[in-house]
């Protein structure tokens, strides 16, 4: 089973290493990591191809997520609390992916996907706050920092979830915050970028 384990938790590591944003955008024409913020995630891909695409994007990386946590514990015949480990790989692999020498994008998608399998209220109270945000002060960013603590703190309130599976999950929300630093920084210097307003044209 050890073995089982590991090749599991490798597998939904490579898997969420797939830089779909990359790839989706070069499909277009287009070096992601060469225009708006040159991170690999769905808001740039959405900001710098069009929203389609960054729609497209931002699916594809909640399935990095999903897949693993929801799918791989049935795989191996594992307990449920397995699925936030192999979706903890996922959320890893997409935030420090091998195939771009560990530089990747900051999670939300994937995190989200991982929550849908793992802890569906947690997901949607923390879509709900994402929502609010975003209408209230339209920085994604910002959204995205508010829905990932959300998410932490419904997780300790609701449910019989396992105390491991708790804390797991209120690291990834910590983790979220934290790859968030840049833009935390531009909040604080009032310069962060607002949804729906271009600092580039489409290319």
């Amino acid at each position: 089973m050890e073995i089982g384990i590991i090749l599991l938790t490798l597998a939904a590591y490579l898997f969420g290493a797939i830089p779909f944003g990359l790839l989706v955008a070069k499909s277009r024409g287009v070096n992601i990591r060469e225009h708006g913020s040159g991170n690999i995630g769905a808001t740039n891909v959405f900001r710098v191809v069009g929203k389609g695409w960054g729609i497209f994007t931002f699916t594809l990386d909640a399935l990095k997520g999903f897949i693993p946590a929801f799918f791989f514990s049935k795989i191996g015949e594992l307990p449920f609390e397995w699925g936030v480990l192999f979706g903890m790989a996922a959320i890893i692999g997409h935030t420090f992916p091998v195939y771009l020498k560990f530089k990747g994008g900051k999670g939300v998608a994937t995190s989200a996907g991982m929550l849908i399998g793992i802890a569906p209220v947690a997901v949607a109270v923390g879509f709900l706050f994402w929502v609010i945000c975003l209408v209230l002060s339209r920085i994604v960013s910002l959204a995205s920092i508010i829905a990932a603590i959300a998410v932490g703190i419904t997780v300790w309130v609701e449910g019989e979830k396992p105390v491991a599976v708790k804390i797991a999950l209120s690291i990834l929300s910590l983790l979220v915050v934290w790859l968030h630093r840049a833009n935390i920084k531009r909040l604080m210097n009032g310069t962060e970028s607002r949804f729906g307003k271009k600092k580039e044209a489409k290319v």
